[in-house]
């Protein structure tokens, strides 16, 4: 294990395990409030033992933290990228999201739905076909039309960055809400990698209150941040690319624990 893997895998082997059945059934959340946190690994044990004690973690075949891979697609001229740049309300994302340790693979489409929620729609997708979207193009276009994307059946997709991390999903059966703690994130574009060191990645996945989760961390000074694997990790790996949405986050929070990152904001 990494050193995020290291530091997680004490605290959450104290809680108490809850099946996937179960964790779907209480708090599948397609549509949702997502809350996305950086926090320093040092601070993200304690965040865990503090929380609720009722608090439940995901365990499949006595794992508790996995190993997740997201290929994420744009059309070539980077659409998506750029609709969530400036922030508007019809933007999506597409991306293939494989589970390593179980070897399933699953092709999402994330959209906004009213009052700031997300919305996903996915279906199975084959694993060797995890880099490319073709055999899922009826799906993609329609999905994407449904919720009001002009010319989705006119797009072509390429494969544009590719991220992997190990999570732990918490349950908070007192909202039914959902927490995801990610380490060892790692970032390709296709030309070179970006390690994201020192940080963990915490989303709450919510109904239409905060959960126990989000007021914890509030207490401890940690607000929610304007970033995107997606986009936060392309505008990383390059900076000729318009970054006003997230250049708050990438200078003060992300860039300290990458010198590549830094270096190449350096120079931009």
């Amino acid at each position: 294990m990494t050193a995020g893997s290291d530091l997680l895998e004490d605290p959450v082997a104290r809680l108490v395990p809850v099946g996937l059945e179960e964790l779907v059934e209480r708090a599948e959340l397609l549509t949702r409030v997502d809350r996305k946190y950086l926090v320093p690994l040092d601070d993200v044990g304690s965040l865990v033992r503090t929380l609720p004690r009722d608090a439940q973690v995901l365990e499949i075949a006595s794992r508790r933290l996995f190993e997740y891979e997201s290929v994420y697609f744009d059309t070539p001229d980077l659409l998506a990228y750029h609709l969530a740049a400036h922030r508007r309300r019809r933007r999506f994302k597409v991306r293939t999201r494989t589970y390593v340790d179980s070897a399933q693979c699953w092709i999402e489409v994330k959209t906004r739905g009213a009052r700031g929620t997300t919305i996903k729609d996915r279906v199975p997708h084959l694993l060797d076909a995890r880099t490319t979207v073709d055999p899922a193009s009826p799906f993609v276009t329609a999905t994407l039309a449904a919720h009001g994307i002009a010319r989705a059946e006119s797009m072509s997709w390429v494969p544009t960055l590719m991220t992997r991390y190990r999570r732990a999903t918490i349950l908070l059966p007192d909202s039914d809400s959902r927490l995801t703690v990610d380490v060892d994130l790692l970032w390709h574009d296709g030309n070179r990698p970006l390690r994201l060191q020192g940080l963990a990645v915490v989303e709450t996945k919510t109904g239409s209150t905060a959960s126990a989760a989000d007021r914890l961390l509030w207490a401890h000074g940690h607000r929610p941040l304007s970033i995107s694997k997606y986009a936060t990790g392309l505008a990383a790996l390059r900076p000729e690319l318009p970054a006003t949405r997230w250049r708050r986050t990438l200078r003060r929070h992300l860039l300290p624990y990458s010198m590549d990152a830094v270096e190449a904001y350096a120079h931009s």
